[in-house]
C-alpha cells in the first residue's frame, strides 16, 4: 500500500513538472514569434515610409539642336533638383577660364580641407594636395567627383559660395531663368533647383561655346593614380551618336541625365529628370531620342546661344536670392518648396520686390566705365579699307531696354584691273563688292587638309580687325571680314594656269596638290584606319570607321594624308584631335568591328 502511494506521488510530481515545462516553452515561443512579427512590421513600415518619401517628379525634353525646336516635352518648366548635373555649369565656368587663357590644362589647383571633406562620390583628395585642371575635368565627367568640383570652385571663385553665385549669374546670362545654384557639386540643397528646359539650354551652350573642351564629356575611362575610373554615363559607346554629357542622382532628384546625340546631320539634346532607376532613366532617354530622331532637321538654322548683359543677370540673381529668403521665412516643408506652385510664388514675388532689389543691385555693381557714362556722339559711317565694310559697334545689347539705333553703312564698288592669264581670251573685270555674302564655291569634298589649302590659297589679305568685332549673326546684313569662310571677290593674282571649272575637284587639276606655305597642324593623338590606293577609298574607310565607332569619333577631325611608299602613292585615312585614352578606346572598338587601327602620338 505504501509502495503504491509513493509511486502515485512520484507520477504526479513528474506530470506537474512536465506541464510546467510545456507551458513555459509555449510562452517563450509565443513571445519570440510576436517579437519577430513586430520587427517585421516595423521594418516594413520604415521601408514603406522611405519609399513614399522617395517620390521625385518626372520631367523630360528633347530639343532639336539644329533648329532649336522642342520636339517633345513633359513638365519642361517644373522645378527639379539637378543633383550632379550641377557640374555641367561648374565645367562651363572652368572652360571659360581655359578658353580665355587664364588657366591651363596642367595648372595645379590646391585641395582645401573643405574640398577634401565632401561626401562621396569623390577622388579621395587630401588637404594640402594639388590636382591638375585636366585631371579634375575628367574626375567630374567620369566619377562625378564632388571633391574635385569644390577644388575648381575655390580656384575660380575663392570660395564655393561665391562660385555658386557666379554659376547663377551665368545661368541667367544664358537664359536659364529658373535655375538657382547653391554649390558646385550638386550635393543636396533644397534651394538648388533647375528645369529640364534650362538644362537643355546649358547642354547646347557648352557645345557651341567650347567645342574643344566639350570632348572631355565623351571620356569613357579615366586612369588616375593607378585606378581606372569608368564613366557613369552608360549610353556612351552603347548608343550610336551619343557623345555626352552628364548623369546625376540624389534621393530628392531621382536619376537625372542630359544627353547629346549627333547622328548623320541630325543633332538632338535630351534631358530626363526624376528617373526611378538608372536603367529606367537610360531606357527612357534611348526611346525619346529614337522616337524624335527622324523629326530632327538636317541643316543648322538656330543661332548659337549668346549671353545677356551682366547688369541684367545680377538683378535676376538678386531677385532669386530674395525669393529664396522669402521661402525660408514662410512655413513650408521641403517638398512644397520644390513643387511647381512654389515656382509660381517665386515668379509672383518679383514685381513687388523689383524697386528695392534694383537699388540694391545697382549699389553692389562696380561703376561703369567713364566712356559709357558720357553721351555718345552720333556715329559716322565707318572708314572704308580695301573694299571691306566695317560696321560700328551697336550700343543696344540683346535683352536691354534701349532701342537699337540704325548705323549707316556704305556700299562701295571695287574694280580690279585686267590680269594676264595663261589661257587665251580677254581679261574680265572683277565683280563688284556689295554688302551681300558671296556664295561658297562648289568644290568637291576632300580631306580637311586639302580644304585648308584651298582656303589658304584663295583668301585675300584682310586688314586687321578689332577685338570682338561684329556680332557674327549678320546684324544689318553685314558680317565682319574675320567671320567669312568664303571671302568676297578681290583682285585676282597672276597664276600659271586657268582656275578650275566650277564643281571640279581640286585634286584633279594636276598630278599634285598645291601645298600651302605652312603645313596644316593636327592636334591631339592620331589614329590611322588604313592606307589606301586612292583618296576616294580613304574617304570611304573614314566613313566606315566613323559609323563603326558608335559615336566615339563624332568630334574627331578626319583627314587624308598622301605618302610615297615603294614607288606607290598611298592615302592614309586618319582622325586627329583625340586624347590618348580616347584614341585607345576607338581602336579597341574598331578592331572589334574588324577594322585595322593604330594610334600615333602627334
Amino acid at each position: 500500500m505504501l509502495r503504491t502511494t509513493l509511486a502515485s506521488s512520484r507520477a504526479l510530481r513528474v506530470g506537474v513538472l512536465g506541464l510546467i515545462t510545456v507551458t513555459t516553452a509555449i510562452v517563450i515561443t509565443s513571445d519570440s514569434a510576436e517579437a519577430r512579427r513586430y520587427r517585421h512590421r516595423s521594418h516594413a513600415r520604415q521601408h514603406q515610409e522611405a519609399r513614399e518619401s522617395y517620390s521625385p517628379q518626372f520631367a523630360s525634353i528633347i530639343v532639336d539642336g539644329n533648329s532649336g525646336a522642342v520636339l517633345t516635352s513633359n513638365s519642361p518648366d517644373g522645378l527639379r533638383h539637378p543633383a550632379s548635373l550641377t557640374k555641367i555649369m561648374t565645367l562651363y565656368l572652368l572652360f571659360e577660364r581655359l578658353d580665355a587663357g587664364k588657366m591651363k590644362l596642367d595648372t595645379e589647383m590646391a585641395v582645401s580641407e573643405h574640398a577634401a571633406e565632401q561626401a562621396p562620390t569623390k577622388l579621395g583628395l587630401r588637404p594640402g594636395q594639388t590636382i591638375k585642371v585636366e585631371d579634375a575635368i575628367k574626375g567630374l565627367v567620369t566619377r562625378s567627383a564632388n571633391d574635385a568640383a569644390v577644388v575648381i570652385a575655390e580656384a575660380i571663385g575663392g570660395s564655393e559660395e561665391d562660385f555658386a553665385r557666379m554659376m547663377t549669374r551665368k545661368a541667367r546670362a544664358l537664359g536659364m531663368s529658373k535655375t538657382l545654384y547653391r554649390n558646385a557639386s550638386g550635393l543636396p540643397n533644397d534651394e538648388q533647383v533647375t528645369t529640364a528646359r534650362d538644362q537643355s539650354t546649358l547642354g547646347r551652350a557648352i557645345q557651341d561655346r567650347f567645342p574643344r573642351y566639350y570632348r572631355y564629356f565623351a571620356t569613357t575611362v579615366f586612369n588616375y593614380r593607378g585606378q581606372a575610373i569608368r564613366n557613369h554615363n552608360h549610353l556612351l559607346g552603347n548608343v550610336e551618336g551619343i557623345d555626352g554629357i552628364k548623369t546625376g542622382y540624389t534621393r530628392a532628384s531621382g536619376f537625372n541625365l542630359v544627353s547629346s546625340m549627333h547622328r548623320g546631320n541630325r543633332y538632338l539634346i535630351g534631358v530626363v529628370l526624376g528617373g526611378r532607376s538608372g536603367g529606367s532613366r537610360d531606357a527612357t532617354m534611348r526611346n525619346l531620342l529614337a522616337e524624335n530622331l527622324e523629326r530632327a532637321a538636317t541643316t543648322r538654322t538656330a543661332v548659337a546661344i549668346t549671353e545677356r548683359n551682366g547688369a541684367d543677370t545680377n538683378l535676376d540673381v538678386a531677385d532669386a536670392d530674395n525669393a529664396s529668403r522669402v521661402a525660408e521665412a514662410a512655413p513650408a516643408n521641403g517638398a512644397a518648396a520644390a513643387s511647381e506652385p512654389a515656382a509660381g510664388a517665386m515668379q509672383a514675388s518679383r514685381p513687388a520686390n523689383r524697386p528695392s532689389l534694383m537699388a540694391a543691385a545697382a549699389a553692389a555693381l562696380p561703376p561703369l566705365p567713364a566712356k559709357a557714362e558720357q553721351p555718345q556722339a552720333r556715329p559716322e559711317p565707318a572708314p572704308l579699307t580695301s573694299g571691306v565694310i566695317q560696321a560700328q559697334a551697336i550700343a543696344a545689347i540683346p535683352g536691354s531696354a534701349e532701342p537699337m539705333k540704325p548705323v549707316k553703312v556704305k556700299t562701295v564698288q571695287v574694280k580690279a584691273g585686267p590680269i594676264k592669264l595663261a589661257a587665251a581670251g580677254p581679261a574680265q573685270p572683277a565683280p563688284s563688292v556689295t554688302n551681300g555674302i558671296p556664295a561658297r564655291a562648289e568644290v568637291a569634298e576632300t580631306s580637311s587638309a586639302v580644304m585648308a589649302r584651298i582656303t589658304e590659297t584663295s583668301r585675300p589679305d584682310m586688314p586687321p580687325q578689332p577685338a570682338n568685332f561684329g556680332t557674327g549673326n549678320g546684324v544689318l546684313g553685314v558680317l565682319p571680314a574675320s567671320a567669312l569662310q568664303t571671302p568676297a571677290p578681290a583682285a585676282p593674282r597672276a597664276v600659271a594656269a586657268v582656275e578650275p571649272a566650277r564643281g571640279q575637284p581640286v585634286a584633279q587639276q594636276s598630278g599634285t596638290v598645291r601645298q600651302p606655305a605652312t603645313p596644316v597642324a593636327h592636334t591631339g593623338w592620331i589614329i590611322q584606319v588604313g592606307a589606301l590606293e586612292s583618296e576616294g577609298e580613304a574617304k570611304q574607310r573614314i566613313d566606315l570607321a566613323r559609323n563603326s565607332a558608335r559615336g566615339l569619333l563624332s568630334k574627331a577631325d578626319p583627314f587624308t594624308e598622301v605618302v610615297a611608299k615603294d614607288n606607290r602613292r598611298l592615302y592614309r585615312a586618319r582622325f586627329a584631335g583625340l586624347e590618348r585614352d580616347e584614341a585607345e578606346a576607338v581602336c579597341r572598338a574598331l578592331k572589334r568591328a574588324e577594322i585595322s587601327c593604330i594610334t600615333v602620338r602627334n
